[in-house]
């Protein structure tokens, strides 16, 4: 897999694709890119009329994932793009282009919008929740290992430790038992549901009730309603006050039967999810060049210590504890990788 940079101009097949679609006249600005080979352009017609262009390169990505998420949420009423044209065979969509206001950047300048914002967040995870599971895969024990692993393979061997690799998955199998008895009805799960991937809606100048938009769902799988909480709740890319997330948590605890066996899952997938994202991001310096998320596992890292001391995570805190060296298991400052 290349490390060089990628280019940040539309392939050549994009222009008569725009075409047949109405937009053969539209300028075409590239704009940021995220962890994967995605590409993303913001296209505008001589009318002044927006949209979004996914680039999606085969063999490397497939965008017919995301189609086929974007389609269900559409269907169950809640506001991911709207497909505008579709080339899933050279990797083409052109999608409702959701504006600017990124939840992420409008909080940066308001903060005091965090509470509202956050809430509607946690409202639009229930309602989801509360709507038939869609059409993808489940979240199975062996995803939930595959993704810990990467924590092993990618941080322990950046820092060349010896660790027992047999002991860790036998502690995740323990912990996470739990979690597969209780996801059995199961829900939709965005997978990466952030303050990055949500984008404030107007109408009217107000946002728009359940209104805000969705972005990055083509990993949906269906699974435990915990999991897009600990993403929104638990960002690796933004600060949320442990205050913020418990009054969050009380807000979607509405919801639930059981408050305690909810509490103990959503420790559990915290775990699991920083545990991938940790070695995630290892990853993306080492293998791919992306050396900028090696400064947000510090993050990482003390959100997963703070899952780690719930009792449910007793084998995964005891394995950490003889393999994880306390130096790179301290809090802001240390060496990520």
């Amino acid at each position: 897999m290349s490390n060089a940079p990628v280019s940040d101009t539309a392939p050549p097949h994009a222009r008569p694709f725009l075409a047949a679609a109405g937009w053969g006249d539209a300028a075409i600005e590239p704009l940021a890119g995220d962890a994967s080979f995605r590409r993303y352009f913001r296209v505008r017609r001589a009318d002044g009329a927006c949209a979004m262009l996914m680039d999606a390169p085969p063999p490397n990505e497939d965008p017919q994932p995301f189609l086929t998420a974007a389609h269900y949420l559409l269907d169950h009423g809640f506001r991911a793009p709207q497909v505008l044209a579709e080339d899933a065979a050279q990797g083409l969509v052109l999608l409702e282009d959701f504006g600017h206001r990124r939840m992420r950047d409008h909080l940066d300048v308001a903060p005091d919008d965090e509470t509202p914002v956050y809430r509607d967040a946690v409202s639009v995870l229930a309602r989801l929740h509360r709507a038939p599971a869609g059409p993808f895969r489940p979240y199975d024990l062996n995803e939930y290992l595959r993704e810990a692993k990467l924590f092993t393979e990618w941080f322990c061997v950046a820092h060349g430790l010896a660790v027992d690799d047999a002991g860790f998955e036998v502690a995740w199998r323990e912990v996470m038992a739990p979690v597969l008895e209780s996801q059995r009805d199961g829900v939709t799960v965005l997978r990466d549901y952030h303050a990055e991937n949500i984008m404030l809606l107007e109408n009217g100048g107000e946002w728009e009730a359940f209104g805000q938009g969705l972005l990055d769902f083509q990993d949906a799988l269906v699974g435990h309603p915990a999991y897009d909480l600990v993403s929104l709740l638990q960002d690796a890319r933004r600060d949320v006050d442990p205050a913020l997330e418990a009054e969050m948590l009380r807000h979607y605890l509405q919801h639930v039967d059981d408050d305690e066996a909810f509490l103990a899952d959503y420790a559990r997938l915290g775990a699991q999810r920083n545990a991938k994202i940790v070695g995630i991001f290892v990853r993306l310096s080492r293998r791919d060049g992306k050396d900028r998320y090696l400064d947000l596992i510090p993050r990482v890292w003390e959100l997963m210590e703070r899952d780690l001391a719930h009792p449910a995570l007793a084998p995964v805190a005891r394995w950490m504890e003889a393999n994880i060296p306390g130096e790179l298991r301290t809090a802001r400052g240390k060496t990520a990788a």
